[in-house]
């Protein structure tokens, strides 16, 4: 193949890449701007901290059990759907998915049952309801992904968005709900938007017939899925474990506090979902490509700069109107947003790492470096909450997401090698000098100032190809 071909082909893979980000972009990117926007108003309307921080544990632990209900079914249908080449087998895979989900839900609403029988905890119904409504979401909309109408996999995204905010501002501020109001929103919003894209497209009750045998693929999806289960595990202790920490050593209103940080920066780990769900719909079907190796070190030294972009840019517009977006009780939570962003940024890298286990169909060797991690962040959890408060736990996650980062760097050899560009040190030292002004810079123009040259030292060092591609695509969208 000639040098123009090869040329040739590698924009066209970029095009499309492209392209997908911007699809995946409108699905996500809505969501949880709703979820940003959302943020100042829960801050304003519920005042005392501690039953933000309690919402916030309710929405942990369905976090935790959503892999649990699903059985994973959300990376199974869709990996199993990309590789269809026929009607009857979308069929036995969506069938499959429906009937799982149905046995899972009906065992899920009889546990809760005899929990309600026999405890009192406060608003279970509203956190199994919020654990049945994400389920479902989660799942069908990577079938809708899997089927290849990405069209609504975005509307249920966008759907669900808005409803969270108009429920919202219904609930919490014009009924004064509080949180029973954040609860219902989002249930409400997440399984209407549901309801109305599949009455329009009619993707799940097209391709679900009871009477089909799936059999076969249930077996086969299984044996992918179930490997990711404990994995599941494992990431929960990792990401989402900090909460239950801070709750029982340091209290829910520090919880709480700790919470609208980890909303805000959300929205990094929102564009490096997007990211991701491009990257892996692309890497599953280039990963057989002669030049793979070239052109996944291309994307990944291209996703640092870009990663180290948002960062920057981010961490400090927040910082400058973090003042008027919430209300006094929370504004301590800005002095973690550096590091929250940055552990976001770490754990995006580790997200890229893992497509070689997907695109190889290897989900069994996820465990070692996740069981890894997992052990690493609850014993220094344990060992640096205490002396360091709030502090320690972000210290664990960084800590925790570069043993993820290393490990994962190494173990991927078997699948692809990447190869890094020198270049890409820039924005790696850029996004650790970066916290030195945040913390100690205290004018709004030197912030603007600092994070316009930092922006512009990225875009300088970063390769050709990506400027040229950003360029078109921005172009594109403003001609």
């Amino acid at each position: 193949m000639t040098e123009n071909e090869n040329n040739s082909k590698a924009q066209n893979r970029g095009s499309k890449f492209m392209k997908d980000i911007g699809v995946y972009a409108i699905g996500n990117i809505g969501s949880k701007l709703i979820t940003f926007l959302m943020v100042p108003m829960y801050t304003y309307f519920v005042h005392d901290t501690s039953d933000f921080g309690y919402y916030d544990i309710c929405l942990a632990v369905c976090l935790l059990l959503i892999p649990f209900v699903t059985l994973q079914l959300r990376d199974g249908a869709f990996r199993f759907l990309l590789d269809c080449d026929s009607d009857t087998q979308r069929k036995r895979i969506v069938t499959f998915v429906s009937r799982t989900m149905v046995s899972t839900m009906s065992l899920t609403l009889v546990i809760a049952g005899a929990m309600a029988l026999f405890t009192n905890i406060q608003y279970l119904g509203y956190a199994v309801g919020l654990l049945i409504a994400m389920s479902l979401q989660e799942v069908y909309s990577q079938v809708f992904r899997g089927l290849g109408n990405n069209r609504a996999f975005v509307a249920v995204g966008i759907l669900s968005a808005l409803g969270i905010g108009v429920f919202s501002i219904l609930f919490v501020a014009g009924l004064g709900w509080g949180i029973k109001g954040i609860f219902l929103a989002n249930i409400i919003a997440r399984i209407l938007a549901l309801i109305v894209v599949e009455a329009r497209v009619r993707l799940i009750t097209c391709h679900t017939s009871w009477k089909i045998d799936s059999r076969q693929v249930a077996h086969d999806i299984i044996r992918y899925t179930l490997p990711l289960l404990p994995g599941s595990l494992c990431w929960w202790l990792t990401g989402s474990s900090d909460r239950l920490f801070i709750s029982h050593f340091l209290g829910l209103d520090v919880n709480g506090v700790y919470a609208v940080a980890i909303r805000f920066t959300g929205i990094i780990y929102t564009l490096a979902i997007i990211f991701y769900q491009a990257w892996q719909e692309t890497a599953i079907l280039q990963y057989n490509s002669p030049d793979r190796d070239s052109f996944f070190s291309k994307m990944f030294n291209s996703y640092i700069f870009l990663l180290a972009g948002i960062l920057v840019g981010y961490v400090f517009m927040l910082k400058v109107n973090y003042g008027w977006l919430v209300a006094s009780e929370y504004r301590e939570s800005l002095n973690f947003i550096y590091p929250l962003g940055l552990s976001a940024v770490i754990f995006a890298i580790a997200a890229f790492f893992d497509m070689g286990y997907q695109c190889a169909k290897d989900t069994k060797r996820t465990l070692p470096a996740i069981v890894l991690a997992a052990i690493v962040n609850v014993a220094l959890n344990f060992t640096l909450i205490k002396p360091l408060g709030v502090y320690g736990v972000i210290l664990t996650l960084l800590v925790t997401y570069l043993v993820l980062v290393i490990y994962r760097w190494h173990d991927m050899r078997r699948y692809f090698v990447l190869k890094i560009d020198r270049r890409t040190l820039v924005p790696i030292a850029i996004i650790l000098l970066s916290a030195i002004p945040f913390y100690y810079c205290h004018n709004t123009l030197l912030d603007i100032t600092f994070m316009l040259i930092a922006l512009v030292c990225i875009a300088a060092s970063c390769s050709r190809d990506l400027r040229d591609l950003l360029l078109a695509k921005f172009r594109k969208h403003t001609s």
